[in-house]
Order: C-alpha cells, then sequence, then structure tokens
C-alpha cells in the first residue's frame, strides 16, 4: 500500500510541462506539409526546464528507420506523417501521433510525459493518437491496423 501511496502523491506533484514555441511553430508547419514522403518530428521533454522540445526531425523515413534513431530507454513524443496505398489505388497521407513510453522508464519519467501527453496532442490538432511500450512496435503491419480504425 506504501508503494502505491508514494506514486499518487508523486502524480499529484506531476506539472504539465511548457511546450517550446520553436515546437509549436514546427508542428503547425508540419500539419501542412506538401511532400509526398513519410517524415517525422520527435519531442522529448527537458527536465531542467519541464519544456517539451525538439528532439530530432526525420524526413524520407520508414518506421524501420525510426526503431534504429529513437532511442528504446528513453519517452518520446513522435509526429508521423505517414504515405497509405489504400486497396482501391488512393493514396493518403495520415497525420499520427505516437507516444512512446518504454517499460522500466524512471516512473517520474513516465509520468512527467503521460501527464504531458494530452497538451501536446491538442496542440498538435491530433486526432489518431497511439501509444507504444517498445520501439521495435513500430512497424508497418502496426500502424496499418491502427490506421483500420479509423475507416
Amino acid at each position: 500500500m506504501g508503494d502505491y501511496k508514494n506514486q499518487y502523491l508523486v502524480a499529484q506533484n506531476v506539472k504539465v510541462c511548457e511546450i517550446d514555441p520553436e515546437v509549436k511553430e514546427k508542428l503547425r508547419k508540419f500539419r501542412f506539409r506538401k511532400e509526398k514522403n513519410n517524415a517525422a518530428i520527435s519531442m522529448k521533454i527537458d527536465p531542467q526546464t519541464m519544456t517539451i522540445i525538439l528532439d530530432e526531425e526525420y524526413e524520407d523515413c520508414t518506421l524501420d528507420d525510426l526503431q534504429e534513431e529513437l532511442p528504446g530507454h528513453l519517452p518520446r513524443y513522435l509526429v508521423y506523417s505517414y504515405c497509405l496505398d489504400h486497396d482501391d489505388g488512393r493514396t493518403s497521407f495520415p497525420l499520427v501521433f505516437i507516444f512512446i513510453s518504454p517499460a522500466g522508464c524512471k516512473p517520474e519519467l513516465q509520468m512527467m510525459y503521460a501527464g504531458t501527453k494530452t497538451a501536446l496532442v491538442r496542440e498538435a490538432e491530433m486526432t489518431k493518437v497511439f501509444e507504444v511500450r517498445n520501439v521495435d512496435e513500430l512497424t508497418d503491419e502496426w500502424l496499418r491496423g491502427k490506421l483500420a480504425l479509423f475507416r
């Protein structure tokens, strides 16, 4: 019971982090990008300033590429523009938000990211929001399965 109580007290004290103005501008531009390829923006929280900052930008990248690039032991927010070829020959470019929340990272860090996720999703105006516990879950098959729920 004591451990649960301690986690509850930590959760109560988690501050929702600010979003860096540069991140807000990148997200706005990313929503309206015209390129016809896969691309992503990775964001992280700077624990010293309690601010969501830009981590990396990726152009013409696959989910396999992102598995290699993203840290497997730290949480990240990812906005991904995905080139989706439909069975009827159409191509669309859904924009998805993926919260990467690895098992085994510090509970305080997990709570900081989880507590800030909703504010960032709202700021980015995202509707397709997913979560993975391991970067290895980021596959085309996984994303296609998730996007099929939106048809």
